[in-house]
């Protein structure tokens, strides 16, 4: 699986941060879609949709989007339990709109929920 993430964020760095120590078995490639050469390499990709909503890529070559993503990666490492709640059907629909609003806003979040503790280790 490929995540194509925003590196810029603190918080999503974080996330993918965590997501890679939990990958023991390499399962997952992350894709920075800042890198220069993002859009040469993965011409499917605009930057700017990327930028919208978090995109990853099975290794059938088939897209994912947003919470998807993120629910078949932590699956992917084993850590995804908690994160079935967000199949149910009506959470699901409240947790895709929450998530469509963070992606948007997600810098504006980040500078005031990140003021310390989203320090990449």
């Amino acid at each position: 699986m490929i995540i194509f993430y925003d590196g810029n964020c603190p918080l999503c760095a974080k996330e993918m941060q965590s997501l890679k120590r939990a990958d023991k078995e390499n399962k997952i490639t992350l894709e920075d879609i800042n890198k220069e050469d993002f859009e040469h390499r993965f011409s499917n990709i605009k930057r700017a949709d990327a930028m919208g909503y978090l995109h990853g890529q099975l290794d059938n070559g088939e897209m994912i989007y947003g919470l998807d993503v993120t629910f078949t990666a932590w699956q992917t490492v084993g850590k995804h339990a908690w994160l079935k709640i967000f199949q149910l059907p009506i959470i699901r629909s409240l947790a895709d709109a929450g998530y469509w609003l963070f992606a948007k806003y997600r810098l504006q979040i980040t500078a005031v929920v990140c003021k310390s503790n989203c320090r990449i280790k």
